[in-house]
């Protein structure tokens, strides 16, 4: 498991990144996993049930302060959480 330094540097990563670079998200799958619902998630982490589904469907990268809390709420590092390399 990388350490917080290393996890914001990623995190930092991805917010620099060009329009055409995807980052692919776990969220649905770690979502899963725990049997809660999009709207349970966004209560969870302080968005909207719609980012959450966003977030999941590819539309929307998330700020870096919102990708730290989701890693942080499924107990993951964010690399973990969100893929840049494909």
């Amino acid at each position: 498991m990388l350490d917080t330094l290393e996890s914001v540097k990623f995190a930092l990563h991805m917010s620099h990144m060009s329009a055409e670079e995807n980052v692919r998200s776990k969220v649905r799958e770690l979502r899963g996993e725990r049997g809660l619902s999009q709207q349970a998630l966004g209560d969870a982490v302080g968005v909207s049930r719609q980012t959450i589904n966003a977030i999941e469907t590819g539309r929307y990268d998330p700020s870096l302060t919102l990708a730290v809390h989701l890693a942080r709420f499924f107990g993951a590092p964010v690399e973990e959480v969100f893929d840049v390399d494909g």
